[in-house]
Parts: structure tokens; C-alpha cells; sequence
């Protein structure tokens, strides 16, 4: 293992010295040696999470009035990227912690974010997603001056070892999204290990039950509430960002493995008349489609991140117009990180060649990630939506997943 030991908050200080890429590029360093082994055993990255702890990290996109590096999103998912290039699953439940955070700012009241915030950026936190609007097995009744969550969720990513949770729970009279913010630790929350995918294998993506837990008014996220306004409809964009920029680092991260396992082990194939495996008609018009798909995607992602910052700092006074132009934006990134990503996940076994696929290497795992991730929102759907765009200048309408 590359750590040890639980780091302490002086490992990784954010100073003019030692920016948070700086700190990110450390960590996904270390990250990075171990990632095959852990991807074998799968479970809770528990010295890698408290690495991120220490780092400093997890306070990243806050205010720096709350205690925060005072990050923008393009900053934060440059981190992201950069830890998803070393190891995807580190950089989901780092990214959804994040996304959890912002699900808060722009779901809540100042008065609940805030100390959240300070909270978090004290005492490093971790935040953990039990939303998935999709499972509706979790419940919500009144019980006097309070609310009683029931129910199972699926699909939890990092809840394992966090201190805070968003929930959602629908109401079983009206059948009302409920969203919440609650402690981890609260009596009725049991975080399940029942996550035992092909890829991604260490998000802890499980499940979590609620036995009769008890959610006060100040947890519940109710003003403005959930996708009640253009501002509060970014959340569902910042997490097709988050996962656009997975994709791509994961992308980016087996184009690194294919080409030193391309200059350092592969053999020229017998019938090529190459001396070495880098001369090569076929292999280097090989990488010189990865490059290209690469550059564009890059390309891509970067300008929907930058109109996404645009639209953030715009606040209450964003439009429905311009959130559906970041939404367009943010829509074009995703299918092409989606279809760059699998393409070069597949092929970099014909630049690397047949003793690539030993077992040991799992240098597979870049493709059964991003095909785990990939399936949770189809990219189909996306094509449509940009379809509607394009032919009818129809902005997708807001949803969790649009």
C-alpha cells in the first residue's frame, strides 16, 4: 500500500506553495500504485479516503468564507480528472462529495448550508449520496413536528464511511420528492457492503436502509427546494459534468497505460517489417485517433465547465434560457467522453497486444469502469435530447438526469 498510515492535515497543505492540483497530483500518485491490487479486492478504499481527508480536499468547492479553498467548478474538476486518470473510483465518491455539496447550496437555506459548510471544511467531512430519485422504496411520513424515513436505497456511492448523507424519500400521501441532510451515524441508517460490480469496485455504490429514522424540518432541503428554479436545476448538470470529466480521466488514464506498455513491452508484429513496436504504420495511426478524440473531448469538457462556472456565479438571476444553453453544452461533452472513452478502453489492446490482457495487470479495469458508469444514464437518451436540440431548439427539460 502506498499509504500507511492515516495522513495528517499538514501532508497535503493548500498553500501559494502547493496548489490543489499540486495536492491532487500527489495523491493520484500514490493512488495509482495500488489501484490494480485494490481494484482485485474491491470494499471501502478506507487509507485512500482518509488521504483525501488529510489533504484538505473535501473543502475544495467551499467558500472560502465558510472556511473553504474557494474553488470553481473547473478548478474542482480538474481534480477530479486528474484522481479519475489514476484511479475512477477515488474520483467518484470524491466528486459526488462535492456534488452532495452542492445538492445542499442549492437545495437549502443559507442558514443550513452554511454551518454545513463550516462543518465540513473543519472537520473534513466526507458526504455520501443516498438520493437516486429512481428508487422509490424509501419513504417519508409525518410524525408530529418531524419526518420518518423508511425504506431502502440503491446505488449509495460513498455512503461507507462518510459522516453525512443526502436522502431522498417520497411522501405517502402526496408522493412529493423529500430531500434531506443527515448524519451517517443517525439511529435507523444501516450502510450496507452489498456492492460487487465489474468496475468501479471501490465507490461502495451498495445500498443503504432506514428503519423508522427520524429527519427534523432544518434537515429537510425544502427552500428552495429541489429543481424549483434555473439555479437549483444545475444540480443535475454539475453531475453530468462530474461524469463527463470521469470519463474522460478515465479515458486519459488508458492512454497513459496503453502507450507505456506500448514503448516498454510490446513486440512488432512479424509481417509489419518494424524493428520496434513504435514504427508501426497501424500502431501509431492508432494513437493518432486516440490523440485526436482526446484533444476533442478535451476540448469540449473544458467549455461546458467554463459555462457552467458562468451560470453558477449567476445565482438567483439565471435564466431558464441559459441553463439550458449549459445544459446543451454539458450534453455534447457527455456523449463524446462516452463514446471516446469505450472506444479507446477497447482498443488500446490492439496497440498493446496480447500479454497486455495478463490478469495481473487488470489493465481491463479502464473499460469495465467506464462501462459500469456508462449504463446508469444511457447515452441514447442523451443523443435524443441533443436531437431535440438540434433539429427543434428544444432544451432538455429539467430532471435529475438532464
Amino acid at each position: 500500500m502506498a499509504i500507511t498510515k492515516p495522513r495528517q492535515q499538514d501532508d497535503y497543505p493548500a498553500t501559494e506553495e502547493s496548489t490543489p492540483k499540486e495536492i491532487a497530483a500527489k495523491l493520484a500518485a500514490e493512488f495509482a500504485a495500488t489501484a490494480a491490487e485494490r481494484d482485485l479486492t474491491g470494499g471501502t478504499p478506507k487509507l485512500e479516503r482518509d488521504a483525501l481527508r488529510a489533504s484538505g480536499l473535501l473543502a475544495l468547492s467551499i467558500p472560502k468564507e465558510q472556511g473553504g479553498l474557494g474553488a470553481n467548478w473547473q478548478e474542482t474538476l480538474q481534480v477530479v480528472r486528474a484522481l479519475s486518470k489514476a484511479d475512477s473510483s477515488i474520483a467518484h465518491v470524491f466528486a459526488f462529495h462535492h456534488l452532495m455539496l452542492a445538492t445542499v447550496r442549492l437545495f437549502a437555506r443559507p442558514d443550513q448550508w452554511r454551518p454545513w459548510f463550516e462543518h465540513t471544511a473543519r472537520l473534513n467531512w466526507f458526504w455520501g449520496n443516498a438520493l437516486n430519485p429512481l428508487d422509490e422504496r424509501t419513504i417519508s411520513r409525518q410524525v408530529g413536528h418531524w419526518h420518518e424515513f423508511s425504506g431502502q436505497k440503491s446505488f449509495c456511492s460513498g455512503a461507507t464511511d462518510s459522516e453525512m448523507l443526502i436522502v431522498s424519500a417520497y411522501h405517502q400521501d402526496s408522493r412529493n420528492l423529500v430531500v434531506a441532510a443527515v448524519p451517517t451515524g443517525r439511529i435507523g441508517i444501516s450502510v450496507l457492503q452489498d456492492w460487487d460490480n465489474i468496475g468501479q469496485r471501490q465507490t461502495d455504490s451498495g445500498s443503504v436502509n432506514f428503519e423508522k429514522v427520524r429527519v427534523d424540518d432544518n434537515d429537510i432541503l425544502s427552500d428552495p427546494g429541489p429543481l424549483s428554479t434555473p439555479f437549483s436545476c444545475l444540480r443535475p448538470l454539475l453531475a453530468q459534468l462530474i461524469l463527463t470529466n470521469i470519463y474522460l480521466g478515465i479515458a486519459e488514464g488508458a492512454f497513459e497505460d496503453a502507450r507505456h506498455y506500448t514503448l516498454n513491452e510490446a513486440r512488432p508484429w512479424h509481417r509489419s517489417g518494424s524493428r520496434q513496436t513504435d514504427e508501426d504504420p497501424y500502431i501509431l495511426a492508432h494513437y493518432g485517433e486516440f490523440w485526436v478524440s482526446l484533444e476533442s473531448a478535451r476540448a469540449l469538457t473544458d467549455i461546458a465547465a467554463a459555462r457552467f462556472d458562468a451560470a453558477w456565479e449567476q445565482q438567483n438571476h439565471l435564466t431558464e434560457e441559459e441553463r439550458g444553453q449549459v445544459a446543451v453544452s454539458i450534453t455534447s461533452a457527455k456523449i463524446l467522453t462516452t463514446r471516446i472513452g469505450l472506444d479507446i478502453t477497447s482498443r488500446m489492446f490492439e496497440v498493446a497486444g496480447s500479454r497486455a490482457t495478463h490478469a495481473g495487470l487488470r489493465l481491463d479495469r479502464h473499460w469495465r469502469n467506464l462501462r459500469t458508469h456508462t449504463l446508469h444514464d444511457p447515452v441514447d437518451y442523451k443523443i435524443k435530447e441533443l436531437g431535440e436540440w438540434a433539429l427543434k431548439q428544444q432544451y432538455p427539460t429539467p430532471s435529475f438526469y438532464s
